[in-house]
């Protein structure tokens, strides 16, 4: 549909975009790997080589060989001087940057059942080098004593490499069992890059084991395809705090798994769910990880407090296979070719250039045989804090967040979803959709929910924003709200009321205040808080699409999916108004509606007087409801209103001041109970010559604390019966109850109550007024501060 907003909220932020500078090209031949030190760029390829390119004038200088397989993965060790290379032919090998000789060759545990070798990670700290597997396992080997550049093992020399059962063996026209005597090709010369031969190394290398218990066996239910270290202080599921260095791994089976690294073994932390398609990249910027997924998705965790706080949708069902990133930007490298290679993006890395601090490429490698140079730029005012997540900022180095919901709103008010209407169905749908994956990208986990009816009710959004406290139970906070919205008639617009348009501080648009921009609101205030890390409940929004429309499928999606939704401690509803739109309000009570129908379902006659006639019937059976002071005689209707205490009589003596209205005036709408006639309808073609045979009127009654709701609709349904049956017509009545809710006063001495009141008292500067509504809303614009100042 193409009314329908893209859901991506990402967006630059800066005006700094990367310019190609130089391309490094291996014609027919797929970058897979990249790598850089030593004032060198190396590439892994396809053909089994790491090129060595001079970082200074982009020539080639050599090419490294021995693989016999793809070269998966690079990984520099810049205080040993060693490059690490992973390949398709189940081995490490680990080459002198210095001299460009090759030092190890490490074969992993039961040899080429490791199968292809994706990922490498090195700790400098514990000198040890990790290894993501084919077979699902993660693999190390440690060099704790080792001479640097040196052959030499400290636990003395290893076993030979057995013979290769493929790339040792044989013809099998030959019938002879593989040994170490044919090399297949091994050690024949190559064509480089640039035409010249190049001989493979034929100097021996010191070949290391990697003892059996240095696996991990199904370390992931996947392969493993990407691995990344922490150094980080951070809290486990358990609520234990672990210090130390940390091993993240990506792998097919949509998780991430986080590993406490020591010398000799590694310890499973956490498990972290992705549901968005293999994790093919990680990338990793203090305690904040980023992990790039098969869907098109990058997932990202605050690995301190083992929180997730966002999703950035970057191309939906366009795998994401190389993260790379720079103080607060994030390079995203997909399988559509973006960074301008005329094909899948593979590979990538971020360096900086020369001793400027501000000057940084970005290098990204392609099956286009590529390796482009792209110069970046650090955003100006980047937040450069050590002791908390990086915050998205504005040019002025404001949070940028209240961006993000304006940026969000404006897409969300352009989808049409007015749930009233049949030819809007598939709008509601869509923004059901939008706004599950908006919820995501600020750092919920979310979902649609449907009733067993999912094609006559709207689905229902959930999401979570889960609190950064792990140890004990934290109280849960359930938001709602409703996605969907009324009609827009083009009289009384000065706008396209779905656009969103901002005049004299106030936006516009359908939706704004009812109840889209409520519901962002609380969602970017509770992604503010995730990323600060100060979010310490979990946060529910529960979305519904059928406000508008009565809330039909919202009570049984609510009791189907109530294990989902949980246990609840107090529920948040921001879909009421203020009593002024730039003075703080909070609602504590609402008066509770009865809506009842009566009609005729008998034959009038056809000559007006002859018989008794519908309308005049109804007419009457109405005029018996109130008397000429607008109060209701329905028997016994005000004997359980509660009076207004003293506390509620000077609080609404304060807000005339505010309302310009009388104390009276504001009483007899929130504290005193109601009668409204909406409307009578007669049948037939509405010609003035032609007396109705049926009539039908819509009542409702407002009621307030403490009458009781089945009481008050026995006593309305009785008083319409024996006022019509008092005229002795010859016509029927009947009387339905079509919809009631019940009256609702809060406490005002509540815990909850008043910490609400206190965090708006901090964010206003002001104390929110106390205010109760007749239970209809009133659709007062929100103003700017409402929004970009969510408490």
């Amino acid at each position: 549909m193409e009314n329908i907003p893209h859901p991506s909220l990402s967006r630059n932020l800066h005006s700094a975009t990367p310019s190609l500078v130089h391309t490094l090209s291996q014609e027919q031949n797929s970058i897979l790997s990249v790598a850089t030190g030593d004032n060198h760029i190396y590439s892994g390829s396809q053909d089994n080589i790491v090129s060595v390119w001079d970082s200074r004038t982009y020539t080639l200088q050599t090419q490294l060989t021995g693989h016999t397989g793809s070269v998966l993965a690079l990984e520099y060790a810049q205080e040993r001087r060693w490059l690490f290379s992973a390949s398709g032919d189940s081995t490490v090998r680990v080459w002198c940057t210095k001299e460009l000789i090759p030092l190890y060759l490490i074969n992993p545990f039961l040899d080429t059942e490791s199968g292809d070798l994706f990922s490498l990670a090195w700790s400098p700290t514990l000198s040890t080098i990790y290894l993501g597997c084919q077979t699902a396992s993660v693999q190390w080997y440690n060099f704790t004593g080792f001479l640097d550049g040196g052959p030499i093992p400290s636990s003395g020399a290893s076993t030979p490499r057995p013979a290769h059962k493929f790339f040792n063996s044989y013809p099998r026209s030959q019938r002879r069992l593989p040994d170490l005597e044919t090399t297949n090709g091994v050690n024949d010369p190559v064509l480089g890059v640039d035409g010249h031969i190049v001989t493979p190394f034929l100097s021996p290398c010191t070949e290391l084991n990697i003892p059996a218990q240095n696996v991990i066996d199904s370390a992931h239910y996947g392969y493993v395809y990407c691995m990344a270290l922490i150094p980080s202080t951070r809290q486990g599921a358990t609520g234990a705090t672990h210090k130390g260095i940390f091993l993240v791994t990506g792998s097919g089976d949509e998780t991430v798994k986080v590993w406490k690294c020591s010398t000799n073994r590694l310890e499973l932390i956490s498990t972290i769910e992705c549901s968005h398609g293999a994790v093919l990249s990680l990338v990793t910027r203090e305690d904040i990880l980023y992990a790039g997924c098969q869907d098109g998705y990058v997932r990202v965790w605050d690995m301190q407090t083992n929180t997730f706080i966002r999703t950035i949708i970057v191309h939906e069902n366009v795998a994401v296979l190389s993260l790379s990133i720079l103080d607060t930007d994030l390079y995203v490298c997909s399988a559509d070719g973006q960074v301008k290679h005329s094909g899948i993006v593979l590979s990538s890395i971020v360096v900086a250039r020369g001793a400027d601090p501000f000057e940084f490429e970005l290098l990204t490698g392609g099956n286009d045989g590529a390796i482009n140079v792209w110069k970046v730029h650090p955003p100006a005012n980047a937040h450069t804090s050590d002791d908390a997540p990086h915050e998205i900022l504005d040019e002025k180095g404001h949070n940028a967040y209240n961006d993000v919901l304006i940026y969000a709103l404006s897409k969300f008010v352009s989808i049409p979803s007015v749930s009233s209407s049949v030819d809007h169905r598939e709008d509601c749908r869509q923004a059901a959709i939008w706004l599950t994956k908006c919820f995501a990208q600020l750092g919920a986990s979310s979902k649609t929910l449907y009733t067993d009816e999912a094609a006559v009710h709207n689905p229902i959004v959930f999401a979570c924003f889960q609190g950064a406290q792990p140890c004990a139970r934290k109280p849960r906070i359930l938001f709602y709200g409703h996605y969907d919205v009324i009609s827009a008639p083009s009289e009384g617009w000065d706008s396209d009321p779905f656009e969103l348009t901002a005049r004299n501080g106030y936006l516009y648009a359908r939706g704004v205040a009812d109840d889209k921009g409520p519901v962002l609101a609380f969602a970017c205030a509770a992604a503010d808080m995730l990323r600060a890390r100060k979010l310490c409940v979990d946060l529910l929004f529960l979305v519904e699409g059928e406000e508008e429309t009565g809330s039909g499928g919202f009570v049984d999606a609510v009791l189907r999916h109530k294990d989902l939704i949980g246990e609840v401690d107090a529920i948040l509803v921001s879909n009421s108004s203020w009593i002024a739109s730039d003075v703080p309000s909070i609602t504590y009570g609402l008066r509770g509606v009865i809506s009842s129908r009566g009609g005729k379902d008998s034959h009038s006659g056809i000559d007006g007087g002859a018989w008794d006639e519908p309308m005049q019937d109804m007419i009457r059976v109405l005029a018996g409801l109130t008397d000429h002071n607008r109060k209701a005689l329905i028997p016994g209707f005000y004997d359980k209103v509660r009076p207004l205490d003293d506390k509620e009589a000077e609080l609404f003596h304060l807000l005339e001041n505010v309302t310009q209205q009388s104390a009276a005036s504001i009483k007899s709408r929130w504290c005193e109970p109601s009668l409204t006639i909406h409307t009578i309808r007669g049948s037939g073609p509405h010609n003035p010559t032609v007396i109705p045979a049926s009539v039908t009127a819509q009542v409702s009654l407002r009621i307030v604390p403490d009458q009781e709701l089945d009481d008050i609709c026995a006593a309305l349904m009785q008083h319409l019966r024996a006022t019509f049956d008092a005229l002795n017509s010859s016509n029927t009545i009947k009387v339905t109850v079509d919809h009631t809710a019940d009256w609702w006063l809060g406490d005002l001495t509540h815990p909850w109550f008043l910490e609400l009141e206190r965090a708006i008292s901090n964010e206003w500067g002001a104390e929110p007024m106390r205010v109760r509504e007749g239970g209809v809303r009133q659709f007062l614009p929100y103003s700017t501060p409402s929004l970009s100042s969510p408490a």
